[in-house]
């Protein structure tokens, strides 16, 4: 079984992340890591916290803690910081309200 370093871990989780939101499928093909490895990874950001979206770009099919993540992240931003914010995640603001 071949292990991984943190680097090639936090190369995948930027890919599968806004801007770029690359899928599985794409990141297993290009970088040679088998599937079922990247979505154990996937969940396990997940369940840390960390906001991994699904392949759906749309909040609602973002799971429970994506999405309290982003409320949190966002509350306190005035409208100049959460345009700023939504654009780094590939997000509208509607969303964040939504």
């Amino acid at each position: 079984m071949r292990r991984y370093s943190e680097a090639d871990k936090a190369d995948v989780r930027r890919r599968m992340c806004p801007p770029h939101r690359q899928s599985v499928a794409w990141i297993s093909e290009e970088l040679g890591i088998h599937l079922a490895t990247l979505y154990n990874w996937r969940k396990a950001w997940r369940l840390q916290g960390g906001v991994v979206l699904s392949s759906e770009k749309e909040p609602e099919g973002w799971s429970t803690t994506g999405k309290f993540k982003v409320v949190l992240e966002s509350s306190g931003l005035n409208a100049t910081e959460l345009s700023a914010y939504c654009r780094e995640r590939g997000l509208f603001p509607e969303q964040v309200s939504r």
